[in-house]
């Protein structure tokens, strides 16, 4: 009685990479920098995107390359307008009363 197992534990050929693989571009970073609530300061980036994704609305801008950025100092909010548009705005913090 004879058993016949073929087994192939190492591949036969060794895997050749070629010499137009390898390369990929670097990561741009882009997306939310900023949350919902969180305090802020004027100048501070609070989305890098491609194209207009989310709207400036209350007091932030939008820079060349669609970078949305807080004029003021205060706190971030991001809101939905209409069905389907989004906006980041900052409203300034009530000030501080001392007693």
């Amino acid at each position: 009685m004879f058993l016949k197992l073929d087994l192939q534990f190492f591949a036969s050929k060794k895997g050749v990479g070629s010499t137009k693989n390898g390369r990929d571009s670097e990561s741009k970073r882009l997306g939310t920098k900023r949350g919902d609530g969180q305090s802020v300061t004027g100048g501070s980036i609070l989305v890098r995107q491609r194209g207009t994704r989310i709207y400036p609305g209350v007091n932030v801008g939008r820079g060349g390359d669609d970078t949305l950025f807080s004029k003021v100092d205060g706190v971030v909010k991001f809101e939905r307008v209409g069905r389907n548009r989004k906006q980041v705005s900052v409203y300034p913090e009530p000030a501080l009363q001392e007693a």
